[in-house]
């Protein structure tokens, strides 16, 4: 399915406010996670894959090929990354849009690798909960002095307890910036070394962090290298020019042909989540190269014009016949215009090309239920099935598998497809009360009525 925005769930362990291995000098952490709201992602099978293809050669060296590593979108638009909890490298939709050529993102996606493979966020870890347990000795030392002057009425203990309980906070917070600053230094050099490893240009990466030194120098200018928990942007970016310029591979370029599919998705993000006036002028009418008559085409059906859509998205299907994501984009115009039963044949191809993308499929089944004919309820259930056995956390298939059960008559099945992709979708109170509903459905201790109990049983998301 073509960037959908589902709620993601809050990031564990409180790591939100002390994410290390953020790439920018802003916020480390999305406003929504901070928030408590899980940060906002978005899903689509063409991006999702080439981000996989851009990490996994440099997993691989790193050692965490069999990590299971995912990659998140983050639906945000300023140029950021980071990983959060050690399985996932979250990458704002923006750095894909902003990143002109694969090697400058997959620089960035190096430099986050090296945080996972330096284990930087159990460290950090460490180190707060070793400084929560300084600053609680120094508070309770500091308070001892303070009651000792109070009784001895004298002024001398009483300030010098004051100073214990206000000094140790600073020179605790100097000394994790300073660690953190360590850090990202540590993921810069690792960065490098998996770029080497796999035979790779560390240029973009270079360039990527050059380019974020000329936007901070003025917000750098005059700041207490002692108080950023990033090096400084000229110091970081000299060194790192130094390594990167070692590499012999500093002048490869990246293959035409993964260019272009990086300049597809740049395209794809564009038109869906930026004004059509942007659009416009990014893509304009004079450029007849395939990402820009793909980022019109998308922009066309977006925004009302889904005949003229169609007769675009044909013509890029002429061209590249076995294009899955065409296909893909098609059905969801079709579907999106009201013309399910259209959009069934495109997706259909979609999916084949794809090999069984889950999300493809999701949209799929989404055409078929919508369809209204009932020949399709049996198939769309199998096919959902597969998806959602695929793809568990993605909440559309669960609430497409929920109105198929529901038209086929089996409440017992659709009230546990419902509850699952309320609880998906972080509303834990109708979670609760579908699967509750659904545990009088089932025979007790068969497979739906424990699935339906795991639901009313589970801590929510939101805490998680």
């Amino acid at each position: 399915m073509s960037l959908r925005i589902v709620l993601r769930k809050k990031l564990s362990g409180g790591l939100a406010a002390v994410v290390a291995a953020a790439v920018t000098l802003a916020p480390l952490a999305p406003a929504s996670a901070q928030q408590g709201k899980g940060p906002p992602i978005l899903r689509d099978t063409e991006t999702e894959v080439l981000l996989r293809e851009y990490t996994r050669p440099i997993l691989r060296v790193a050692g965490l090929e069999k990590q299971n590593i995912q990659m998140v979108i983050i639906n945000d638009a300023s140029f950021n990354a980071f990983v959060a909890d050690g399985r996932r490298i979250f990458v704002n939709y923006g750095a894909i849009l902003q990143s002109e050529n694969p090697n400058q993102l997959i620089g960035v996606l190096a430099h986050e690798t090296g945080h996972l493979a330096g284990g930087h966020l159990a460290k950090l870890r460490q180190q707060l909960a070793t400084a929560q347990t300084q600053m609680i000795i120094a508070t309770i030392l500091g308070a001892g002095a303070l009651a000792v002057g109070a009784r001895g009425g004298g002024s001398g203990l009483a300030n010098a307890g004051a100073a214990t309980l206000s000094a140790p906070g600073e020179v605790i917070r100097r000394s994790l910036l300073s660690y953190q600053r360590q850090q990202e230094e540590n993921a810069d050099r690792a960065g490098v070394k998996f770029l080497t490893a796999t035979a790779q240009s560390p240029k973009g990466m270079y360039e990527t962090f050059k380019r974020f030194t000329n936007e901070s120098l003025f917000a750098a200018r005059g700041a207490d290298p002692y108080l950023q928990s990033h090096p400084m942007p000229a110091d970081r970016v000299e060194a790192l020019e130094g390594l990167a310029r070692q590499s012999p591979y500093w002048d490869k370029k990246d293959d035409p042909a993964l260019q272009l599919r990086h300049d597809m998705v740049r395209a794809k993000i564009s038109a869906f989540m930026e004004r059509p006036d942007t659009v416009a002028r990014r893509y304009p009418l004079s450029d007849t190269g395939l990402p820009a008559r793909y980022a019109r085409a998308i922009s066309t059906y977006l925004h009302g014009d889904l005949r003229s859509a169609l007769s675009q998205i044909d013509g890029l299907i002429q061209v590249q016949p076995n294009n899955p994501y065409f296909y893909e984009v098609r059905g969801q115009a079709l579907l999106e215009g009201g013309r399910p039963a259209e959009a069934i044949a495109p997706l259909r191809k979609a999916v084949h090309l794809s090999n069984n993308a889950p999300l493809i499929e999701m949209l799929l089944g989404q055409a078929l239920v919508a369809s209204e004919n009932k020949a399709y309820t049996d198939e769309a259930i199998s096919i959902l099935r597969a998806a959602v056995a695929r793809e568990s956390e993605a909440p559309l298939g669960y609430s497409q598998l929920a109105m198929a059960y529901g038209r086929k008559g089996d409440y017992a099945e659709a009230d546990l497809a419902s509850a699952q992709a309320a609880f998906l979708r972080g509303d834990n109170k109708t979670a609760r009360e579908l699967a509750s509903r659904a545990k009088t459905r089932f025979a007790v201790g068969s497979p739906g009525w424990v699935r339906a109990d795991d639901i009313v049983t589970a801590k929510p998301l939101s805490s998680q």
